[in-house]
């Protein structure tokens, strides 16, 4: 039996390693994971990437090498196409930075294939958001962004007198924009350490732009007031209820017209599934391209077709859709990786069930805060400093267990903890 999944994300990834743990291994099937990229990060930690807290380098995990050790092969290609009829995939051309081809388009075969493409940044359709926002979609982005704010910060430095601002807005008040707002005042302060002595934090301008009546309207309002007071404390300008009308050179205009300037913008307002997934091989999906799932995570007109993570649409008992979270594509990997060796050892399927454990936000060195629900607390529990810094941590010791092991993600923590003390506190190249 061939197993292909498509996506190398934090549930793509935990998929894969489980299945060839459990499958490859034992030579029951053959696992394939397919990703245009080589390397995986997990997604959370990009707005760290961003502004230098974290070393991508470090952190990543080179799908060839974790697939030799787990059990699975690894194919580099971006799918361009689906034959439900034959069962196979089109991997499109690889091509290297010159244009000149790599490999050939190429077709992957399977009995049981999972979509786990995650999401992108949504721009609605905004007028210039494309060609001046940066999106914090994958390392590259981010790193351009790092790139970008240390050229700024490298400026401001040399004129110290001239008057001149770093001008970085934010748009979208959810996690990554909240997020990153906290962690440039980090980065402002490291640099400061690193020997720029005339960078400061009045002398750095960022403003949160949000559509609605507050940040994180995902969490409670208190938690979300709480933020608020704390990026405001930090000098970050928070605009509520303001609409970005078009992005421009020089900032972002809103849909009363006025201009926030800006040196460096980025989009972070919604997600939506990568377009070419939209009506893919006939496969029923949503306004947001995200493939529909049944209970079962199988697509609608496709049992031997999966979707998970944030390119599906699954709906709840409320009626509403899975929220894309991170939380939630390691809820699904497990259930698709059972339900696949339900198949094989021709036993029912299990309905996947989503359990909201609560949302917890760094605001970087500054505060955690949060809310735990769920299982964790019979109800929820409001959590804030400490206890929420601890609980955020445990969310991405969570993941690296899942694809490392408990011994390996040991060996990784007293790595970071030697890290600190060899290795500068801020990427600084």
């Amino acid at each position: 039996m061939n197993i292909v999944i498509v996506g190398g994300g934090a549930g793509g990834l935990e998929l894969a390693t489980r299945l060839g743990r459990k499958l490859g291994r034992k030579k029951r099937a053959t696992v394939t994971l397919v990703d245009r990229s080589s390397i995986h990060i997990w997604k959370p930690l990009l707005h760290e990437v961003a502004t230098g807290a974290l070393d991508a380098g470090l952190d990543e995990v080179s799908y060839r090498s974790h697939a030799r050790l787990h059990g699975f092969n690894f194919q580099l290609g971006t799918l361009c196409g689906i034959d439900r009829e034959q069962r196979y995939v089109l991997l499109a051309p690889l091509l290297d930075e010159d244009g000149r081809e790599v490999l050939a388009q190429r077709r992957v075969d399977y009995d049981y294939l999972v979509l786990a493409l995650g999401s992108v940044t949504n721009d609605f359709g905004t007028p210039g958001v494309a060609s001046h926002c940066i999106f914090l979609d994958d390392p590259q982005h981010a790193e351009r962004f790092h790139k970008r704010m240390l050229n700024g910060f490298l400026r401001l430095n040399a004129r110290p007198d001239e008057g001149e601002l770093l001008r970085v807005a934010i748009v979208g008040g959810g996690a990554t924009g909240v997020e990153l707002s906290a962690e440039l005042y980090n980065a402002a302060r490291w640099l400061t350490y690193y020997g720029l002595p005339n960078i400061r934090p009045q002398d750095m301008r960022v403003t949160l732009v949000e559509a609605g009546p507050s940040i994180l309207p995902a969490l409670p309002e208190r938690i979300s007031s709480k933020a608020h007071h704390e990026l405001v404390d930090l000098g970050v300008q928070v605009r509520l209820d303001t609409r970005v009308s078009a992005a421009e050179a020089t900032g972002l205009r809103t849909s009363e017209g006025e201009l926030i300037e800006a040196d460096l913008m980025v989009w972070a307002a919604g997600i939506k599934a990568v377009d070419m997934l939209a009506g893919i091989a006939g496969l029923e999906t949503n306004r947001i391209n995200q493939l529909l799932v049944g209970p079962t995570l199988q697509t609608t007109r496709d049992e031997r077709i999966f979707a998970m993570g944030d390119c599906c649409a699954c709906a709840m008992a409320n009626g509403r859709n899975v929220p894309p979270r991170a939380q939630a594509a390691h809820q699904m990997a497990s259930n698709v990786a059972d339900n696949i060796l339900a198949i094989l050892d021709d036993k029912p399927l299990r309905p996947y069930e989503y359990r909201d454990y609560g949302s917890l936000v760094s605001l970087s060195q500054y505060s955690t805060v949060g809310s735990l629900m769920g299982n964790l607390t019979r109800g929820s529990m409001v959590v804030e400093g400490r206890l929420a810094r601890i609980v955020y941590i445990s969310l991405y010791r969570m993941h690296q267990i899942a694809i490392h092991g408990w011994l390996r993600t040991i060996l990784f923590v007293m790595s970071e903890k030697v890290g600190r003390v060899i290795r500068p506190r801020l990427k600084l190249h």
